[in-house]
């Protein structure tokens, strides 16, 4: 594009790893309410918000441990809900639990997917368009 740098980039995608790319694809596709996309035995992915995430089989997938630095947490996202409460509740019910450490639970949710990935629920205002 005009007046942007050769060398810029944009985000494409954002990749797990898990263990099972299709069941972890589902927590998330259903989690953001988007159709999932393609899903085979070692991949899976879906577009959220204009960005592909991704799901890749790991043969002895470890999950991380948050926050314990011996198995760090490797990557997190947050996705910006309008109540924090009610998206917890559905996270749970959708296979994720809400982590034991919560450094700021009045500002934030942290939450565990399904293969053991952190996450957070935060406050759509804190993400403005």
């Amino acid at each position: 594009m005009a007046g942007e740098p050769a060398s810029s980039a944009k985000l494409g995608a954002i990749a797990f790893d898990c263990s099972d790319p299709t069941a972890l694809a589902t927590f998330y596709s259903k989690l953001l309410d988007v159709p999932m996309g393609y899903t085979s035995e070692n991949f899976a992915t879906f577009k959220a918000a204009g960005i592909w995430i991704s799901f890749h089989r790991v043969a002895d997938y470890h999950p991380p441990r948050w926050p314990d630095p011996e198995a760090p947490q490797q990557l997190h996202v947050d996705l910006a809900v309008t109540d924090i409460g009610a998206a917890a509740e559905r996270a749970v019910g959708l296979g994720g639990h809400i982590a034991d450490e919560q450094p700021a639970p009045d500002r934030w949710r942290v939450m565990v997917d399904p293969a053991g990935h952190p996450f957070c629920l935060s406050p759509a205002s804190a993400f403005p368009e």
